[in-house]
């Protein structure tokens, strides 16, 4: 494999992380928003029941989320193949037009159908970076790896999904789309300028790559991860009015608690990586004991300010330490189906991602109360851990499949040539 420069290899990590912090700022925004979108696209069912408004609000991050389970499969398996410079600045541009229509669309229908569509590369793309950042990563840092190109999604959450939010509530949630948007655009050319040439993997076939679905304990990694942020979701979905309606802080103090959120999904993402790295089933349990233990802290502090911050700190943290540890996870059983177990690991945490925003607008509109949802998230983990458990009783005495050519051969940097 051709080494990277220094600098070189700096840029392009950076180039990947870009993308993952428009991912997760297109993705995460609309906690912030929904009261905003609710206004807008539902006037009428706002002015007579907000709860009933903004619970219903909540399908538009539904829809991205099942926009992610059905692109992220389906794009791996057929594109396992491609060049993946090329492939990644073609999911770039698709991110940027959908998230423009996102911001066009005139009606709530519109808006979810846009959003659906905006959700289909995001999985295709971090499965894609993980592999071409482990390549230039080098051997052994594969979780450092994934955490790495999920850096750019945890770090939006300190600076992109904060300053869009209260862009949103102080324009339009349009707008704020509309900056999104304007940050993918950035992102396809920093691919472009910054990303160095990749074959994809010329073996790779349709039925290799779904192959990995044979595999019970591939199921059990992907429902694992499902419930684990499906917890996680079912809070920050509902983060907004937990602030307001409960801890009884202003709108404006929304973007510092997501700031504080974003921290700990920052510092949470590369603790997760290096444990993973030092084995993956094993950071997976210590994490869903740290989220319970977080979605606990919350329950009890959420009515004062300072409680607050530290429960969102925490959770943040728990939840986006598991990210990288089950994505490893996934690797690790799915054998040579390496590029769609990368990417299948954002269907199972968008599916969390729906669940959560569904099951939360349920106990919400059934009376039961802004904190209900964190409630739900801790009740969660039991089934999250049980997964767990059942997958490494699969594999605790069998051999994980073995991979007939390592990640970073498949993914061997080409230097010198462009797209």
């Amino acid at each position: 494999m051709s080494t990277l420069s220094p600098a070189r290899t700096k840029l392009a990590l950076f180039a990947l992380a870009l993308g993952g912090f428009g991912i997760g700022t297109t993705e995460f925004v609309a906690m912030g928003l929904l009261p905003n979108i609710a206004a807008d696209l539902l006037p009428g069912l706002n002015a007579v029941d907000p709860e009933a408004a903004i619970a219903q609000s909540g399908a538009v991050i539904s829809a991205y989320a099942l926009g992610v389970v059905v692109g992220a499969p389906t794009i791996a398996a057929f594109s396992a193949r491609f060049p993946r410079k090329r492939l990644l600045t073609v999911l770039a541009i698709a991110f940027t037009l959908a998230t423009v229509a996102s911001a066009l669309a005139p009606t709530f229908n519109t808006v979810l159908a846009a959003r659906f569509l905006a959700g289909l590369p995001h999985g295709a793309y971090f499965g894609v970076a993980a592999l071409v950042a482990a390549s230039i990563m080098g051997p052994g840092k594969r979780g450092q790896a994934v955490a790495f190109v999920l850096s750019g999604l945890t770090i939006s959450n300190v600076i992109g999904v904060p300053a869009i939010t209260f862009l949103g509530q102080n324009t339009n949630w349009r707008v704020a789309y509309m900056a999104v948007a304007a940050i993918f655009a950035l992102t396809t050319l920093a691919i472009l300028w910054f990303l160095p040439w990749q074959q994809g993997d010329p073996s790779a076939t349709v039925r290799r790559e779904l192959g990995a679905f044979k595999r019970p304990a591939v199921w059990l990694a992907l429902l694992t991860g499902a419930l684990g942020f499906g917890g996680f979701f079912a809070v920050y979905t509902y983060v907004s009015p937990l602030i307001t309606e409960v801890t009884g802080a202003s709108e404006s103090f929304v973007p510092i608690a997501l700031i504080t959120l974003g921290l700990g999904m920052t510092l949470g993402n590369f603790i997760g990586g290096r444990l993973a790295d030092r084995g993956a089933m094993r950071a997976v349990f210590i994490l869903f004991g740290a989220l319970a233990a977080a979605m606990t802290v919350l329950i009890l502090t959420v009515h004062g300010v300072a409680g607050l911050l530290l429960g969102v700190f925490l959770v943040g943290g728990a939840a986006a330490a598991l990210s990288p540890a089950i994505q490893t996870r996934l690797m690790d059983v799915a054998g040579d189906s390496q590029t769609i177990a990368a990417a299948v690991n954002h269907s199972s945490l968008n599916l969390g991602n729906s669940l959560g925003a569904f099951l939360g607008g349920v106990v919400i509109a059934a009376g039961w109360g802004y904190v209900a949802p964190v409630w739900l998230g801790l009740a969660l983990c039991v089934p999250g851990v049980l997964c767990a458990l059942a997958g490494w009783a699969i594999t605790r005495n069998r051999p994980i499949p073995p991979h007939t050519h390592s990640i970073e051969e498949d993914a061997d940097v080409q230097m010198g040539a462009s797209a």
